[in-house]
């Protein structure tokens, strides 16, 4: 009985002049949120371009790329992007990380598969170790996305080096 009277006493206190306040740090955070799933968004296109490249400069690899590559579109569409024709554009502007989002079409394919797949890789767990990161400061459905799309991105890096030997 006493903890349902504190917990009274605190939601009236918060309904007075408190009311505003709580108002705009709930408005920043969804902001906040937005900002990170639409990054999450336009870095996961940004890297389906990328799986596209290294496909296009080495045909030969297509068979091995195409599902990781159908992953990363999946992960772009559930971040909010509109698929292939409607998704996000890459941004060059620098990221949380110091990384530019969507800087992977920026760099030339690499001439060899093998160095080709390493690139992938590390690009994979750059925005792995990104995603995680950012999960820790939004809210719930969010972060739970960014840490699986995060989980992926690792097995997608394990896969694209140690698990195709």
């Amino acid at each position: 009985m006493l903890a349902g009277l504190a917990g009274t006493a605190l939601l009236t206190g918060c309904t007075s002049g408190d009311g505003d306040a709580v108002s705009a740090t709930r408005a920043r955070q969804a902001s906040a949120a937005e900002r990170t799933r639409a990054r999450a968004a336009r870095d996961s296109a940004a890297l389906g371009a990328r799986y596209d490249e290294v496909i296009a400069a080495h045909p030969s690899l297509a068979r091995r790329l195409g599902p990781l590559r159908a992953e990363v579109a999946s992960h772009a569409k559930a971040f909010g992007s509109g698929g292939p024709g409607g998704s996000p554009s890459p941004s060059s502007s620098p990221s949380s990380s110091g990384a530019p989002s969507g800087a992977a079409s920026a760099v030339p394919v690499p001439a060899a598969p093998k160095d080709a797949l390493a690139s992938l890789a590390a690009r994979e767990r750059e925005l792995a170790d990104t995603r995680t990161v950012q999960s820790v400061d939004v809210p719930g459905e969010l972060a739970r996305l960014l840490a699986s799309v995060a989980a992926s991105g690792a097995a997608h890096a394990y896969l694209l080096t140690e698990g195709g030997k």
